[in-house]
């Protein structure tokens, strides 16, 4: 397995925590070549998640409970995360 493939597993797999309804997860680490983030390993991703544990949250609280289940994948193998973290009720971001 691949250090990208290992790396999206892993990603899902903490995710996976939350009960996602939808996650859509984009590695755009190609788009970065050359980036100091690249060159040290972090990948870059797009992550659009639909879970019931955002209901009632602001972006920000969505944000952080991301993070914390992705624990230490956000200092080791994650260089930028764009996050679009939806609750099943928000209406889709246009």
């Amino acid at each position: 397995m691949s250090d990208a493939a290992r790396i999206e597993a892993a990603i899902r797999e903490r995710l996976a925590a939350l009960s996602p309804i939808a996650v859509d997860l984009i590695d755009d680490s190609h788009l970065h070549a050359g980036h100091a983030g690249a060159r040290s390993g972090g990948r870059h991703y797009r992550l659009t998640i639909v879970s019931e544990q955002f209901s009632g949250r602001r972006t920000m609280e969505r944000h952080r409970i991301i993070y914390a289940a992705l624990g230490d994948l956000m200092q080791r193998d994650i260089h930028a995360l764009s996050i679009v973290a939806r609750a099943p009720d928000d209406a889709p971001a246009a």
